[in-house]
């Protein structure tokens, strides 16, 4: 009997002394602050994840996204993201597709707009001229180098482009009555960016 309750005791105290040590060791979080990387990022919010790691989800059909700036003939446009038909009578619409990217990835950038509203002014411009988008806060100053006229099915402008270039695109002639049958494009190549607007901005 006497065996049997110091085996009983032993056995007790040893349980007690290893849940005592698996306690300690158990890494203690008073907040967010103190977790691991691995464990903080299962717990972030979406939200925290944005302003973390500056991720941005796609903007939303038709919400403005940047501003067009064309000095040479005194305009400033909005620009909204997409091009269907409906953002294009808000204003200039930026292409989306898999081969045409935001100016802030230095890449083909197209924007386009109605040749009757918007657009009607661009055919003054000329070979040299500038034009700026500011997008997240960056102006992007780009200069035209090549201005042409192509069919309206021409799906060629819509390229992949290694050089940052920015291109417009409308409807072509510019007081056709009807469907227009032609596009009229206008590239331009980027020259520099920065804060380059400030107090320069048409009204």
């Amino acid at each position: 009997m006497r065996k049997r309750t110091i085996l009983i005791i032993v056995f007790g105290v040893g349980f007690l002394a290893y849940s005592i040590i698996h306690y300690v060791n158990i890494p203690k979080v008073k907040n967010k602050n103190e977790l691991s990387p691995n464990v903080e990022m299962a717990v972030m919010s979406e939200a925290d994840l944005t302003n973390t790691l500056g991720a941005k989800m796609e903007p939303e059909e038709g919400e403005h996204v940047a501003q067009l700036v064309i000095p040479t003939i005194n305009k400033s446009y909005d620009v909204y993201w997409g091009t269907d038909e409906h953002t294009l009578e808000k204003g200039v619409g930026m292409y989306v597709s898999e081969w045409t990217v935001t100016p802030d990835i230095e890449a083909h950038t197209v924007l386009s707009g109605h040749r009757d509203s918007v657009f009607r002014p661009v055919g003054d411009l000329e070979k040299g001229d500038r034009l700026y988008v500011t997008y997240r806060g960056i102006d992007y100053e780009y200069r035209i180098h090549k201005i042409w006229i192509t069919d309206a099915n021409d799906r060629t402008v819509i390229v992949e482009k290694e050089e940052p270039t920015l291109t417009l695109t409308t409807c072509y002639p510019f007081y056709y009555v009807g469907n227009a049958p032609d596009r009229y494009i206008i590239q331009a190549k980027l020259v520099q960016k920065g804060n380059l607007l400030e107090g320069k901005t048409p009204t």
